[in-house]
Order: structure tokens, then sequence, then C-alpha cells
């Protein structure tokens, strides 16, 4: 289980103050999965950067009774000078794996060819997201922390992403965010909506699209002539 109790996080900007979250509650069991609404800006990286542990929040409490992976493509925390293979190498270390039997799932994944023996500091957005994302597959955990560029990105990665985690890994919990509705549908049982800080919570995604429709506001009309 992962439950958040009153969850505050606060930055200092040099305009003041901004409350970025204010009192999210939120509970999820083993196996089960929810989506995130929130339209850009809402507060979706913060939450799920406190999820993973990345950071801490100004108040409240995150209780983990299950692991939970980072933001699967976040590869913010790369060793840029050092090549995909040995970030590969690190992580395992980290976490208490043998590197060498998850070399062919991550070459062949990330299609990096001879850029795995290059620095990540030469890589495009595209190729760190790729290695970011079989690291993530190539540590096993009870939570997945999903970001819509997983399900909003490139044709043949987003097949790839869905066949190893929402196929082979379909008996785990995760926890999706993202400003597409469509894709909440899709993959969630149930949605919350994020908005001015809280967070509203709904059994049905249905019922999460038409309150995030409500409080979205709709995009100008383009006038032509």
């Amino acid at each position: 289980m992962i439950r958040l109790e009153n969850l505050r996080k606060v930055y200092h900007t040099r305009h003041g103050f901004k409350t970025v979250l204010n009192g999210v509650n939120l509970t999820l069991e083993r196996g089960r999965n929810v989506g995130i609404l929130g339209r850009n800006g809402a507060g979706k990286s913060t939450l799920i950067r406190l999820l993973s542990g990345a950071e801490k929040p100004t108040s409240g409490s995150i209780h983990r009774e299950m692991s939970v992976s980072w933001p699967l493509a976040f590869g913010g925390a790369f060793q840029t000078n050092l090549t995909g293979l040995d970030n590969l190498k690190f992580v395992c270390r980290i976490y208490g794996k043998d590197w060498r039997p998850l070399v062919p799932f991550v070459e062949e994944f990330t299609d990096l060819g001879n850029y795995f023996h290059e620095p990540v500091a030469h890589y495009s957005v595209g190729m760190t997201t790729r290695l970011a994302f079989a690291l993530s597959m190539a540590v096993e955990f009870d939570c997945f922390l999903i970001d819509e560029v997983l399900v909003v990105g490139d044709r043949r990665f987003h097949e790839r992403c869905h066949v190893e985690l929402f196929q082979k890994r379909r008996d785990r919990a995760f926890i999706l965010v993202t400003h597409d509705a469509d894709s909440i549908k899709i993959y969630c049982e149930k949605a919350c909506v994020l908005h001015n800080g809280m967070l509203f919570d709904f059994e049905s995604v249905d019922e999460a699209y038409d309150f995030y429709e409500s409080v979205t506001p709709a995009l100008p009309a383009v006038v032509s002539g």
C-alpha cells in the first residue's frame, strides 16, 4: 500500500512562496492502478517526484509499504559522463542486482547500437528516454510511476513500453500522471484530478473526466479569414 496524508509542497521563488500541493490525500493498494489528470503546471511532476522519494514534502507524510520505482523514463539521475552500460552497472549496484544478464535486454530495447558504450552526455532526448525506461524495467518494483511521455511518445517506443509495462507487469500497481484523458481511459481503473493544489478522487474514470473538463479552460477558437 501507498498512502499520502495531508501532503503539502511549497517552493520559495523570487516572487515569494508558491504552494504547489496543498493537503493531498491518496491511498493505492497493491496491484491497483490510478490515473492522475492535471493541466500543465498543476503539480503532476512534483507529485511524482515526492512519490519516488526524489524530493521531500514540506509537510504531511508518505507511507510506502511496497517498493516504488523512480519516474519511468526519467533520466535526470544519470551520470552523464558515464556510458549507458556504466549507468546500468551503477543502477544494478544500488539495487543489488547482477548487471550481466540484463545487458542483452537493455541493448535490444534501447536500440542504441554503439552509443550504448558512449557517454550519456552524447545522447539525444529520445535515446536518454529509451535508456531510462530500459533501466527501469531492469529492476522490478511493486509500483511503477509513469510519466505521460510513455503513452504519448514515439509509436514504436509506445508499443514496446505497453508490452513491457502493461502486459508483462499487469499485476503491479501503477500511477499514471498525464493531461491526456484518453490515456487514463485506456490504462486506468480509477482516476483523480489535480487542480489548484488539491487532489480530487473519483471512483470512475468518467466522473474524473467530467470534472477535469469542467475545471480546465477550453482552448480559444481559431478564427480564420
